[in-house]
């Protein structure tokens, strides 16, 4: 089997014999059933080979079709004009590199379809192409946009070029609304939507497909697809691993399923990293080998968020469908990016209930937040290695040296408030740390601050801030933190733990068996 990793030109993909997981009834019935659409989902969700596969289908290629479900439905193959915009392949963050862009787009169709003299703007130009290439070839055009909003993404710590940015898209768009009688069809694609001072406020006729039940497994692939077209794979993977096939369905689906775009809907795959898994019969991060989210530092950092809260947030559709670059909640374009899904919906106030969606996210998002927020020599896999080897060793002084050095001597930039930063650096340690042992969700209603668990040792944690690693130990020993465990044939150690928010580092901490 041919895994088409990387592939987005759907011609190139059904010509070279590579598995394609037919989603053609979906386009049909958009293409059918309405003109202008947008689409959000992360990226490596395939939104690039559903544009291709669209232009493909408009430009009435019915032999690439054969076997497919559009093979059946289509019944005119019609060959329109199609104008590709793909805005994925440029570096946006310094000068005028949109202008660029679409000055190269344009003059690329303005060879095929002509220019007049008085077309001088982006927006003018645009329009004449549109009614050109309508007029000369006898059919309205179909116009694909993949990635409109990477150099609004680029841009986000660049107020003065994001908003020209924004003012230049907002026109250029404009023009799917004015020049309505001569356009069969519009799709854009991007990662995120941006809402308020948004690039589309005067195209209100745009259908949001991100939240539409109908059309939720449209990018990515579903549980009923990799039975149907990865069974083969998966019996494969299982062997190479000693696994059996219900052992790894359950391994695929906790390391990538998860992602949901509307309540109570059918649970998503990230089609990239399964892909990857199967070629290279191996479970990996792969969607983070890709690429990494530094904007979406950059948001957390920039608005002070407060990290234990990620697993923790809920919001209302509204919230989720829309970004405001200058809004103080980074929340919207977290989960629009795939780095939170919906996880539960609660309809009597309509809020979604938000959460990692699986094992692959939230591990590879951790180990990236580390050096932003801690220092990039303590992020390494090295360190957090000798965490868990002191842990699983019972060697909880060791555990304790390490986790000071790790909390001291950090740059007072990343450092900022102090009690921010404990909380973030707590949440960091206890995630990557659950990663490997067994960690108790982080509280503040009076449980225990942190129960680490591994073969043959208990650590139970309790943090102070400004305090004393006395009092803490009080604490684990007036609540009988250690009761639950009394039958535990492991060894329980209890720690007890200051942090300082002055000296901004653990200032002492005290181990009692």
């Amino acid at each position: 089997m041919k895994y088409p990793i990387g592939i987005q030109n759907f011609e190139s993909l059904r010509k070279d014999g590579y598995t394609y997981v037919d989603k053609t009834a979906m386009i049909h019935q958009l293409a059918s059933q309405g003109r202008y659409y947008f689409l959000s989902r992360p990226r490596r969700f395939g939104k690039s080979l559903l544009l291709s596969t669209l232009e493909a289908y408009f430009a009435g290629k019915r032999g690439l079709f054969r076997g497919l479900a559009m093979e059946k439905l289509e019944k005119d193959w019609t060959a329109f004009p199609i104008l590709h915009l793909d805005l994925n392949t440029d570096d946006y963050q310094h000068g005028n590199v949109l202008g660029q862009r679409l000055n190269l787009v344009l003059s690329q169709w303005e060879k095929l379809y002509g220019k007049e003299a008085g077309e001088a703007t982006f927006s003018q130009r645009f329009e004449g192409v549109i009614r050109r290439a309508a007029e000369k070839t006898g059919r309205r055009v179909v116009i694909l946009v993949d990635e409109y909003d990477k150099p609004l993404l680029q841009t986000l710590d660049n107020k003065a070029l994001q908003s020209e940015y924004r003012s230049t898209l907002k026109a250029f768009y404009s023009v799917l609304k004015s020049q309505d009688q001569y356009i069969r069809f519009a799709l854009l694609t991007g990662v995120t939507k941006f809402g308020k001072v948004s690039v589309f406020s005067d195209l209100n006729n745009l259908f949001d497909l991100s939240m539409d039940e109908r059309y939720q497994s449209l990018c990515g692939i579903t549980e009923e697809e990799i039975h149907a077209y990865f069974g083969e794979s998966v019996r494969e993977l299982a062997g190479r691993l000693g696994l059996t096939v219900e052992e790894t369905l359950a391994r695929l689906r906790e390391q990538y399923d998860g992602y949901h775009f509307v309540e109570n809907g059918v649970g998503i795959y990230n089609p990239f990293s399964l892909l990857n898994t199967f070629q290279r019969l191996r479970f990996g991060s792969y969607w983070f080998e890709t690429g990494t989210p530094t904007y979406l530092v950059e948001l957390l950092q920039r608005d002070d968020y407060v990290l234990p809260n990620l697993t923790e947030e809920v919001a209302t559709a509204d919230v989720l469908n829309s970004i405001d670059s200058f809004s103080s909640n980074p929340i919207p374009v977290i989960y629009q990016s795939g780095y939170l899904t919906i996880k539960g919906y609660d309809p009597e106030f309509g809020e979604y209930r938000l959460g990692f969606p699986n094992k692959e996210v939230e591990e590879g998002f951790t180990r990236f937040l580390l050096p932003f927020y801690m220092g990039a020599e303590r992020s390494t896999p090295f360190s957090v290695a000798n965490f868990v080897r002191s842990l699983r060793a019972g060697r909880p002084d060791d555990f304790m040296r390490l986790m000071a050095a790790m909390l001291s001597d950090t740059d007072y930039r990343i450092v900022g408030d102090s009690e921010l930063y404990f909380q973030n650096a707590f949440y960091l340690v206890s995630k990557m740390l659950g990663f490997y042992t067994q960690v108790e969700r982080v509280t503040s209603d009076g449980r225990m601050d942190m129960v680490i668990g591994t073969h043959g040792y208990l650590y139970i944690i309790e943090f102070k801030l400004d305090g004393s690693a006395d009092a803490a130990l009080r604490q684990i020993d007036g609540k009988d933190y250690a009761a639950p465990f009394a039958v535990d044939g492991r060894k329980l150690y209890r720690i007890g733990i200051n942090f300082s928010l002055d000296r901004r580092c653990i200032e002492e901490w005290k181990i009692g068996e």
